[in-house]
């Protein structure tokens, strides 16, 4: 197990951050923060994401705990992921309750042309730059009701968005193992009562990478999602040795994954080359066209429109499907582009002596069931043995608000109402 956990370690470095130099591992803690009366009396609340971890992945593989501990309280059938199925926007979406076009990560890697500035989920300066994160994040809304939080390198966390970091938290760097995760967790667990974090988030990479590199079908998948599994074991039977009282989890992911056609990807358009023309953005499973002139907008999405093959389509932002909220009304800070091009899966655009991936996300959850995410909940404010329908992951936020008794204060997308009935209040 030893070396196949330092192996999976090494392949991290491809989808989440690359890391130059020396890392620094220590936590930070915001200083002279308490919990208040009301606070120390709710629940707690421990979320954790496991990157990649496709709907189907605890049954394929046989996730011994995720099956036991969701079989005893909430399993759903599959969670949409909100569009683009891609980590850093359903990262932000699931602690925001917010779509990606209207809390503005629209992608791992965009351009602001309002503030003329790009941002690149590999750039630690942008990572952890509040500036760049609209919506208020679960951690943030805890903080400023007098109820602490800390989080494990989720995405964001190490920012100020929102107004307030957590009070315990990690930048992203890819050095803990799972093992080692689990036992800061305890460690915040075991704090005082007064310093005793109620909102936890908690955060996997090693079933997305494995997922990348080999592929969802492939052996060393199958052994990421048993070494997550074993973490989880590990962190719930630690936990009740705390003997503390109302504790819950929820266990999400942020998309799936397929297996993408890396040998025969399609050629983006040569007329977007023209770089006083526009602007392309190429997450291979999806292509966003920004035209520097708006009046030719039209003109070229028709000639785009012309020249494609049948392997993808083409959009004008505001003609796509409302039910993505990904349309120009939608686009909140301007970032996606005019024109969308969106292969088939498991087609990908592909620059001409660009590497790919074996395994990709991206693609509309509702015409790619491989892209539908997980949610399993257990713990004292869950019904016992409930299996639930497929929601979208707005929802998760209102959820996790209600359990802690925080009043959300600013409009988000995610309704109660989609997830109360598996509350027991």
């Amino acid at each position: 197990m030893k070396k196949v956990l330092a192996f999976l370690m090494l392949t991290l470095s491809l989808t989440i951050f690359a890391q130059a130099g020396t890392v620094d591992t220590a936590q930070i803690v915001i200083p002279n923060r308490f919990n208040n009366a009301e606070a120390m009396q709710k629940p707690y609340v421990i979320m954790i994401s496991a990157d990649g971890f496709r709907y189907d992945y605890a049954k394929k593989y046989n996730a011994k705990n995720l099956l036991k501990y969701s079989g005893e309280g909430i399993r759903a059938k599959a969670m949409t992921p909100s569009y683009p199925s891609i980590t850093f926007p359903n990262h932000w979406t699931l602690i925001t309750g917010l779509y990606p076009s209207h809390h503005g990560l629209i992608d791992n890697f965009f351009y602001d042309y309002q503030r003329k500035e790009a941002y690149a989920m590999s750039n630690r300066q942008n990572a952890e730059d509040g500036s760049w994160y609209g919506g208020t994040p679960l951690w943030s809304l805890a903080e400023k009701q007098g109820t602490i939080s800390a989080s494990l390198q989720w995405v964001g966390s190490a920012s100020n968005a929102g107004g307030m970091r957590p009070t315990y938290y990690y930048p992203y760097h890819e050095k803990f193992t799972p093992s080692e995760k689990v036992g800061k967790v305890i460690n915040w667990l075991k704090l005082p009562e007064d310093k005793r974090p109620h909102f936890i988030s908690l955060y996997f990479p090693e079933v997305d990478g494995a997922g990348h590199h080999f592929g969802p079908e492939a052996k060393e998948t199958e052994i990421a999602v048993h070494l997550i599994d074993e973490a989880i074991g590990n962190l719930v039977q630690k936990v009740n040795h705390l003997d503390l009282k109302n504790v819950n989890f929820i266990f999400v992911s942020d998309h799936g994954m397929i297996k993408v056609d890396g040998g025969n990807p399609l050629e983006i358009p040569a007329m977007l080359f023209d770089k006083k023309r526009f602007d392309y953005y190429n997450s291979q499973t999806l292509l966003r066209v920004y035209v520097k002139n708006s009046d030719e907008v039209k003109k070229v999405y028709k000639e785009l429109k012309i020249n494609k093959t049948d392997d993808y389509e083409v959009y004008l932002d505001k003609k796509l499907p409302k039910y993505l909220h990904f349309a120009t009304k939608d686009d909140r800070y301007n970032r996606i582009g005019q024109i969308l091009l969106i292969p088939k899966a498991p087609k990908i655009f592909l620059e001409r002596d660009k590497r790919t991936s074996v395994g990709k996300h991206g693609y509309n959850p509702r015409i790619v069931p491989e892209m539908n995410a997980t949610f399993f909940a257990w713990g004292s404010e869950f019904k016992n043995n409930l299996v639930i329908d497929q929601f979208e992951n707005i929802n998760v936020y209102p959820l996790v608000a209600e359990i802690l008794g925080l009043k959300i204060i600013k409009p988000i997308d995610g309704k109660i109402k989609v997830l109360k009935k598996i509350v027991k209040k």
